[in-house]
């Protein structure tokens, strides 16, 4: 069997509960895609993006629902090294990429050299909205798992004062008719890290050398405080995650101080004496 009809059989058979099922009941139940969907993959080169193409790949083969995949590569200035590693997986797994490069990494480490990461998110983002009109999708994936909602969720609520999260699609707003959707948003990171070691396979973090250093970069020594308080908090509950999970689903609007919703805000004295 050729090696990458053995990766996807893993996805299927060995790893169905832990990634499959949950790639198809994130999809059913916040309703990501479909009939006529054209939906863009983004690869960043870890190991997160590659499962979600080939999990969108199977869906493409065995969903009832008729949609398009493409499947898109933003070089923002890699080494030719790391370029070079990202096309030969997407090689080796049978992943047809379009690959398109831009200068985001020269632009934002200009812009801001002391902390270019949050320049450079909002370029690629940017760069990948004008990619997928110019394929004429109306979706992007991206390969968010479990975990980042969770690990958000802290962040907003330690460091931002505010209860919100990383959703399952969103519409843009500057950008009509295209949604951005996260397929892998039940998918824990534990259980693609054992994909991708039962797998024997090798993918890119970053591959950006502003980030090397996480301690030189707030935002990414925040989410990795987050991903210690998290693992500490399962030793004396392992269902912690799962029910920070389930708490944004389940908000009990009578005993919150208030709230806000587009430019409202709401307090509950609004309505405590009627």
């Amino acid at each position: 069997m050729e090696r990458y009809r053995e990766i996807e059989k893993s996805i299927i058979k060995k790893f169905r509960k832990e990634i499959w099922s949950k790639f198809i009941k994130a999809i059913k139940d916040y309703k990501l895609i479909n009939e006529n969907d054209k939906v863009m993959v983004c690869i960043s080169g870890g190991k997160d993006s590659f499962l979600l193409a080939k999990c969108i790949q199977e869906l493409v083969r065995h969903s009832q629902i008729k949609f398009e995949a493409y499947y898109v590569v933003m070089d923002p200035g890699y080494n030719k090294i790391n370029r070079d590693y990202i096309i030969n997986n997407a090689k080796d797994m049978n992943i047809p990429i379009d690959l398109f490069e831009t200068d985001i990494f020269e632009v934002a480490n200009k812009l801001n050299p002391e902390n270019p990461c949050y320049m450079c998110a909002r370029m690629r983002r940017g760069h990948l909205y004008n990619k997928a009109q110019e394929l004429g999708c109306n979706k992007i994936a991206l390969g968010h798992h479990f975990d980042d909602v969770i690990e958000t969720t802290l962040l907003s609520m330690l460091y931002g004062a505010e209860i919100k999260t990383m959703m399952p699609k969103l519409h843009s707003d500057n950008f009509e008719g295209i949604e951005l959707i996260r397929p892998l948003y039940l998918v824990k990171e534990q259980d693609i890290i054992s994909w991708r070691n039962y797998n024997e396979l090798s993918f890119l973090n970053c591959a950006c050398k502003f980030t090397e250093n996480a301690s030189k970069n707030e935002s990414l020594s925040k989410r990795k405080e987050m991903k210690s308080l998290i693992s500490e908090l399962r030793t004396k509950n392992k269902d912690t995650d799962h029910n920070i999970f389930k708490a944004l689903d389940n908000i009990n609007m009578n005993c919150i101080l208030g709230y806000r919703k587009d430019e409202e805000k709401y307090s509950f004295l609004d309505d405590y004496d009627k």
